[in-house]
């Protein structure tokens, strides 16, 4: 059986939004060109992807730390899926993980109707072609976005779970991909109960499928941001943090999850902005693979695009 791991941050304004300085773009494209082309040739059997969302698929009317997909569409946000919404989840495999994550002692939710956002849809619409259901794949939920968000330590336990699930697998031809999206620093103008409007916080508990002219609305707040930010106005978000992006990266090089678990929801969110709350999906994946096994980790690209907001990291991993 042979493992491997794509960690990348993800941003809607890929699409809708182009840095000034050109290079940092082209590097981040020609980094997800190459590695597409690796998981092309790897073949995968199976991807396992833990993915954030954005308010697009979960809501506070009932918001689970974690969730698996058994059954999963795409969302339709930064029209991600929007030809084919189709998510390829072997049903049974993904009834079985949840089993043996549950038998390893970490409760999460599933749903026969997942609506998986651009948390989900942007790294596989990269990686696989364009084609959402090129693979099978079983998307987890990480609670990324909602305060109270669960906690470091529990999203390692949850990642080595899957670890374990995926040593249970145990087939010579079996070739399983982790993928993790979200972060680094990142701060999008994402509300927050309780801070906001009461007509916003009914859309905070309750928002799917927004109209067209209303998701239109909310995307060309998102994308008005980015430029300010990019112009320097740091009232409307928190500045990408370097920094804290490249000494992240050099602890899930190192493995270092004794670190990883020390970290706090409002850490993060000092260091990192509220879309710092994401890299939860790297904790995860990384857990899982350490789970199989010891690692080498390869940073392939890490710009800071303040148009995207985000700190753009891609990295990937191989067992040792």
């Amino acid at each position: 059986m042979a493992v491997k791991l794509i960690c990348a941050s993800h941003s809607p304004l890929m699409e809708f939004a182009s840095p000034q300085e050109k290079y940092k773009e082209e590097k981040v494209r020609e980094t997800f060109a190459k590695l597409a082309a690796e998981v092309e040739a790897y073949d995968p059997t199976l991807i396992i992807t833990f993915g954030p969302d954005h308010f697009n698929g979960f809501f506070y009317d009932l918001m689970p730390s974690f969730c698996v997909g058994i059954r999963a569409t795409a969302a339709g946000d930064w029209d991600y899926g929007k030809d084919n919404n189709k998510i390829n989840v072997p049903e049974e495999t993904a009834v079985n993980l949840v089993r043996r994550v549950m038998d390893e002692g970490v409760d999460v939710a599933y749903s026969y109707r997942m609506q998986a956002d651009h948390g989900v849809t942007q790294p596989l619409h990269f990686l696989c072609g364009g084609h959402l259901d090129r693979y099978p794949t079983i998307p987890i939920f990480i609670n990324g976005a909602a305060a109270p968000m669960p906690t470091t330590k529990r999203t390692v336990a949850l990642g080595r779970a899957v670890g374990q699930f995926i040593k249970s697998l145990n087939l010579e031809n079996e070739r399983v991909l982790v993928l993790g999206t979200g972060g680094l620093s990142h701060d999008p103008p994402t509300p927050q109960m309780g801070a906001v409007p009461l007509e916003v916080e009914e859309f905070l508990i309750a928002g799917r499928n927004p109209t067209p002219e209303a998701r239109q609305a909310r995307q060309a707040k998102i994308i008005a941001v980015g430029q300010r930010l990019a112009a320097g106005d740091t009232s409307v978000a928190v500045p990408l943090n370097p920094e804290w992006d490249r000494a992240l990266l050099k602890t899930f090089a190192q493995a270092d999850f004794a670190a990883i678990e020390a970290m706090t929801e409002d850490e993060i969110r000092v260091e990192g902005g509220r879309g710092g709350q994401e890299v939860r999906s790297w904790m995860a994946a990384f857990a899982a693979l350490h789970e199989v096994g010891e690692y080498e980790m390869t940073a392939h690209c890490y710009e800071d695009i303040s148009e995207w907001i985000a700190g753009f990291g891609i990295v990937s991993a191989e067992l040792k």
